[in-house]
């Protein structure tokens, strides 16, 4: 599976980051060069296999034709060579949800960052002081508040550490420049604080 690294930096995480449902975009591998300028390893794995899309609707049917089942087997095949390190796990949409399910399930994660998306958590769920940050607008027509409020409740519940910032106004998939619902503002304003949330780990 096509996945880039660059040289690890000592003391800082290696991230899995994960792309959207709208595929490996160019903003995802943006994403993942701001990460490795600020001297993490980044992977990023490719989860369609080259395959994109211009809009959300359009890249559900790309995964509802691979199957969550297989998704996941992707995911966990392409963090699996890092997971002894401690690996922070990361992603965009869809990409988070991956993201999280990974986490929750490794126990030497370093940490989480969601960008725009967020999964279930089951009932007996262990987090163990995970530090997990989440950036997502507001209102956000995937991630709804009921079910933001529920999903962060779970989660301190299950013993995270868990901050959530919003973005009013912004679109979903707001750290995109090439969709529509690109924030300028907002992108470099979740970004500047997901920086930081990573240098603390």
């Amino acid at each position: 599976m096509p996945a880039s690294t660059e040289p690890v930096t000592s003391g800082s995480p290696t991230i899995v980051l994960f792309h959207s449902v709208c595929g490996l975009r160019p903003a995802v591998h943006a994403g993942a060069d701001r990460l490795r300028a600020a001297g993490h390893e980044v992977i990023v794995p490719d989860l369609f296999d080259g395959r994109t899309a211009d809009s959300v609707a359009d890249g559900i049917v790309i995964k509802d034709e691979i199957g969550k089942d297989e998704l996941l087997r992707r995911a966990v095949t392409a963090a699996a060579p890092y997971s002894d390190r401690g690996l922070v796990y990361a992603g965009f949409s869809f990409g988070g949800s991956v993201a999280q399910n990974l986490a929750l399930a490794d126990e030497k994660a370093r940490g989480l960052l969601l960008l725009h998306g967020t999964s279930d958590i089951a009932e007996d769920t262990d987090a163990d002081e995970l530090p997990v940050q989440l950036h997502v607008a507001d209102p956000d027509p995937y991630e709804p508040h009921d079910w933001l409020t529920a999903w962060y409740l779970q989660m301190r519940r299950a013993g995270a550490d868990v901050e959530v910032f919003r973005y009013a106004g912004a679109g979903h998939l707001f750290t995109d420049p090439d969709l529509p619902d690109y924030d300028a503002e907002a992108a470099e304003s979740a970004w500047k604080v997901a920086l930081g949330f990573l240098a603390g780990l």
